[in-house]
């Protein structure tokens, strides 16, 4: 294992930035987001949450998929995919557990077939230093997910304390990474982390949400769950505000629109939500006509239907965030509660 002193963060992401592109969580107008690194702007590694989660590195909010040409009756189709063949290498620093276990489950979206090669760019120019967490919240529930926030994996692990910034290489990707800042590293840190990983999971086993049951969440349940009668009170008070859907590190849902421009028509995509009325509107009609059944099939994606087709991953990793951010308090926790395990009564 290798260390290095806090105060000398900034050098080692000047020495990353030297070579590669360096995206870490910044604080700008109170709020804590993944964004480029550069001299005099504030990091923040001890924020435990990112408003958005670093899916935006690869599956960003807005995106630009082609352009098309016309002049006359000829129309010149523009693939925009031809300015990622020069995408530059990037860094990607301080991914929390709950938030790489994310990226997994993006992978078997967005890389299984047909793969999506807007993703599959950003995502092989990508470098992922991870970091252990050290002061949970009491919205985090990752572990029953099997997560373990205090050695998450990633091309990089670190662990951070009041001293050190502690680095265990775990990829070939991390070995190149190393070799570029090897000269700022010194060994050592060992006994630093073990000590600092038995207290995190410690204050873990006692959080609120540490031993929610999701016995009942299985594939052979599905009739059952998705006939529940608690499905129409859970839902009565949400909004369709999408709130949950825009900060989950897993929601992959996404809208292709066309706008014209000066230079011809632009086709982009951005993302979108189940809970908005008009999800997968067409001429027809809708399938999912009331938010009850909108509500539903959030949830029962999450718990239900991915993990049946991903031999049991779970498309929720437990960070919490619409824990925080919804505004009517109806996040997985409580359907979890509601529809899970006897052990959640």
């Amino acid at each position: 294992m290798l260390k290095i002193a806090k105060e000398r963060l900034n050098e080692l992401y000047a020495k990353i930035n030297e070579s590669m592109g360096l995206f870490i969580p910044i604080k700008r107008a109170g709020e804590v987001n993944y964004a480029v690194w550069g001299e005099g702007k504030e990091v923040s590694l001890e924020t435990l949450k990112t408003v958005k989660s670093p899916k935006n590195m690869f599956f960003p909010q807005t995106e630009n998929m082609m352009q098309f040409k016309t002049e006359g009756k000829n129309i010149e189709i523009v693939d925009i995919r031809e300015e990622y063949k020069e995408l530059r290498p990037f860094v990607l620093f301080g991914v929390k557990a709950c938030d790489y276990k994310a990226i997994e489950v993006l992978d078997k979206v967005f890389l299984a077939d047909p793969v999506d090669t807007y993703y599959q760019n950003r995502r092989e120019a990508t470098t992922i230093v991870t970091l252990a967490c050290s002061r949970p919240e009491e919205s985090c529930f990752c572990g029953v997910f099997g997560i373990d926030a205090t050695a998450p994996t990633g091309d990089v692990t670190t662990w951070l304390d009041g001293e050190y910034l502690y680095w265990q290489v775990n990829t070939e990707k991390g070995k190149a990474l190393t070799a570029l800042v090897k000269d700022l590293l010194t060994e050592g840190g060992e006994k630093e982390v073990a000590s600092q990983q038995e207290t995190t999971k410690t204050v873990l086993e006692k959080l609120p949400f540490a031993n929610l049951d999701l016995s009942r969440f299985k594939p052979e349940n599905l009739n059952e769950l998705f006939e529940a009668k608690e499905w129409e009170e859970m839902s009565e008070a949400c909004l369709g505000c999408g709130t949950c859907t825009f900060v989950c590190p897993t929601c992959q849902c996404f809208d292709i629109r066309d706008i014209k421009t000066n230079e011809g028509v632009l086709r982009y995509r951005c993302w979108d939500s189940c809970m908005y009325s008009d999800f997968t509107q067409m001429a027809g009609g809708n399938n999912r006509t009331t938010q009850l059944q909108r509500f539903r099939q959030r949830f029962m994606h999450k718990l239900v239907y991915y993990p049946s087709q991903n031999d049991g991953l779970y498309s929720c990793v437990g960070c919490g965030r619409c824990v925080n951010k919804c505004p009517q308090k109806l996040n997985i926790v409580k359907v979890i509660k509601t529809l899970g395990g006897k052990n959640n009564d």
